[in-house]
């Protein structure tokens, strides 16, 4: 499969899961302002996880518009997928940090599914630096989108089959 196919299949997905966001709020009896500070962060990470891909497929995309192809593109498309996921941990690590520690408590599920996430996470980090400074392929750039949709997908199953706290 091509680059270019690959990432406008991703981008459809990421299209997807976005609305799914609007559908999980939607159902909810309550407005998005009134929900517990977990589901407001599971809410936060299903829209991130779908966005950032759907921004990374849209620049790897813009990138092979370019005739011929700059040799570096993958280059480039890793570095910025890099610089946006540490951005990313940061904030969602402190944002978790601030919930509420009784919440927490009463939902360890929470807990285990964030730092198993943050744990697989490490990896497809760590192979953007790799892919920006050593091989400049197109496939570690593609795993860090995969992982973040398949992240969304995750959060998306987690809000629709667990009740409202």
């Amino acid at each position: 499969m091509e680059p270019g196919e690959a990432l406008g299949i991703a981008a459809q997905i990421a299209v997807a899961l976005a609305g799914f966001a609007g559908v999980v709020v939607v159902f909810r009896r309550e407005s998005v302002h009134e929900w517990s500070a977990v589901d407001k962060l599971r809410l936060r990470f299903l829209l991130t996880n779908s966005i950032l891909p759907l921004g990374f497929c849209m620049l790897g995309l813009l990138l092979l518009t370019i005739r011929p192809v700059p040799p570096a593109t993958w280059r480039w498309c890793s570095g910025v997928s890099f610089v946006v996921f540490v951005v990313f941990v940061i904030t969602s690590g402190k944002t978790f940090r601030r919930l509420n520690l009784q919440e927490v408590k009463r939902e360890r599920l929470t807990s285990i599914v964030f730092y198993v996430f943050a744990g697989i996470g490490t990896p497809a980090l760590l192979l953007q630096l790799y892919n920006t400074v050593f091989l400049g392929a197109f496939w570690p750039f593609f795993t860090g989108i995969v992982f973040r949709l398949i992240a969304a997908v995750f959060q998306f199953a987690r809000m629709i089959l667990l009740l409202p706290e």
